[in-house]
């Protein structure tokens, strides 16, 4: 079978803020909803959402932005014919480890912009200079400035990602690591291509198959279990309508940018360590910069139908699937679950298990630190392990 094609290229002045008009003149003509509460009992706060878009379209330092974001490591690779956007940090040693970083929804690069430096110039941030990192970062299909599919089920991730790195890149193994979606196309990754996945780092796990469950639930697996149920009935609201209608939100996502904050920056403020103040952990610029991403690429819609494919099209685990390459996995407290260790060995070969003091569901901008630190120290155990 012949490889995919893989051209890679610089991709230059990649954030272009042509929309700046437009966009204002939304935010000016917004139809405001009322509320009954000043609070987030009822979801996203006016109270908090109005000085933002206040600050989005009147506020932000669009050409300081640009040249911060455009001065950030940007490719793309034409993969078959198809276009993926990705980050490549170069690590500072004489021979970094590969590292395939990869974010969830509703995120982008921008949670990176701290942690990634830190990856592959660990000397310059307390750590051990052998312990740095190539980190690629791609946009997943349909995420900002990769290319929105046009078709049902036109292309996986987990194929074009590996393809990157290896085709592409000419990385011969690598470490697969991510939150959120993230974690789930690195876990399909090392499924799928043990040969070339050195090992993955995770901060979500994906269930077993359903009949691989003796032994019996310890009651730590159980709580687990309850805790899951429970989250699905408290904030699983977005997952059921974006994995079953995807398409009837998207049109008012994509028509306003009020209507595109509000659902995208209550996740920032639900499953993170914010605490009762958003803008404690994530600076007003930072969650905009993330906004201006699906608002320039327009790909709110595409991002949510990731969720209705991985639902309907995504081929399920067989019985006795198991990821056999060593694996580690960091938990955060403020996160939406987390998942016991004896419940993760049930599927990964866990080699490093650690819970964080603090962070949530966006830890490369909640806890850099404690990210990298964690990183470099399954980079050391990995190699531990091969000697």
């Amino acid at each position: 079978m012949t490889s995919p094609i893989v051209k890679i290229s610089p991709w230059a002045n990649t954030f272009d803020p042509f929309f700046v008009p437009d966009l204002r003149q939304r935010i000016g003509l917004t139809r405001w909803s009322d509320e009954v509460a000043s609070d987030w009992t009822y979801g996203t706060a006016q109270q908090t959402l109005r000085p933002l878009m206040t600050h989005w379209a009147n506020g932000y330092d669009w050409k300081k932005a640009s040249q911060r974001l455009n001065a950030l490591p940007h490719f793309r690779a034409e993969i078959n014919g198809y276009v993926i956007h990705f980050l490549h940090f170069k690590g500072k040693s004489t021979a970094p480890q590969p590292l395939l970083l990869m974010n969830g929804w509703p995120s982008s690069f921008v949670e990176y912009e701290k942690l990634a430096p830190m990856l592959a110039g660990a000397m310059a941030y307390g750590g051990l200079a052998d312990l740095d990192f190539d980190v690629v970062i791609p946009a997943l299909p349909g995420f900002g400035y990769s290319e929105r599919p046009t078709k049902p089920n036109q292309v996986q991730a987990v194929e074009l990602f590996h393809r990157l790195m290896t085709d592409g890149l000419n990385y011969q193994s690598y470490i697969a690591a991510g939150t959120d979606i993230g974690a789930g196309v690195a876990t399909r990754l090392a499924l799928a291509y043990p040969q070339s996945v050195r090992g993955i780092h995770i901060s979500a796990v994906v269930d077993p198959p359903l009949n691989d469950m003796s032994p019996i639930l310890t009651a730590e697996e159980a709580a687990y279990q309850r805790n899951v149920k429970k989250w699905s009935t408290d904030e699983g609201a977005y997952l059921h309508l974006q994995a079953t209608r995807p398409q009837t939100a998207a049109y008012a996502l994509n028509d306003s940018p009020v209507g595109l904050a509000s659902w995208i920056v209550e996740k920032f403020r639900y499953w993170s360590d914010a605490g009762s103040e958003l803008f404690d952990v994530f600076p007003v610029d930072m969650l905009i910069d993330n906004l201006n991403i699906y608002w320039a690429t327009q790909t709110i819609g595409s991002s949510m139908r990731y969720y209705f494919e991985s639902s309907h099209f995504r081929v399920p685990l067989k019985p006795g699937d198991h990821v056999s390459v060593p694996t580690a996995i960091c938990m955060w407290p403020r996160d939406l679950v987390i998942a016991p260790q004896a419940w993760a060995r049930r599927f990964y070969n866990v080699q490093q298990y650690s819970v964080q003091s603090r962070g949530g569901h966006f830890p490369a901008w909640e806890q850099p630190e404690l990210y990298a630190t964690d990183l470099r120290a399954f980079l050391f155990r990995l190699r531990s392990l091969s000697q």
